[in-house]
């Protein structure tokens, strides 16, 4: 259960040090997060068991995509400016990768020869990998710790 210390701390008459990010439209963004961190890590682990040798990077990089995921959701649900620089990282990092491996695997669609999570800019996931990256960083501007805050 995730609780808003910050309302506590509020009704207290202190100043809230980690505003909650996990909020609206927060808690539908760490939903989505977790569920194509789910549906990534299954993905590649059935690749990964069952078929490595017809296509290592494009499993691998699936593999890689579910874990930037997983380190995504944690990083969206934690508070404090540690975890928001994580969160900015991975989900940088995590645009970086649905724009370059998309872009790849319409120019030379023979480097991946079966799908990533990133593949023609999260095709197989009706684009959410391409949209979902936008919408995170959109959030974390929104939604930057205050000064101080450290946990």
């Amino acid at each position: 259960m995730i609780k808003n210390t910050g309302t506590a701390r509020a009704a207290a008459g202190t100043a809230e040090v980690h505003p909650a990010r996990i909020s609206g439209v927060g808690r539908v963004l760490v939903a989505v997060y977790g569920v194509l961190a789910l549906a990534a890590t299954g993905r590649s682990f059935v690749q990964i068991v069952g078929r490595y040798s017809e296509a290592p990077v494009a499993y691998t990089l699936s593999a890689l995509a579910a874990v930037v995921y997983i380190v995504a959701t944690i990083a969206l649900i934690r508070s404090g400016s540690g975890w928001y620089l994580v969160a900015w990282i991975t989900i940088s990092f995590e645009m970086l990768g649905v724009l370059v491996v998309g872009l790849l695997s319409i120019v030379d669609p023979q480097l991946f020869p079966d799908d990533t999570v990133w593949s023609v800019f999260g095709r197989g996931y009706l684009f959410i990998p391409l949209v979902l990256p936008i919408l995170g960083l959109w959030w974390l501007a929104k939604h930057r710790p205050t000064r101080g805050a450290t946990a």
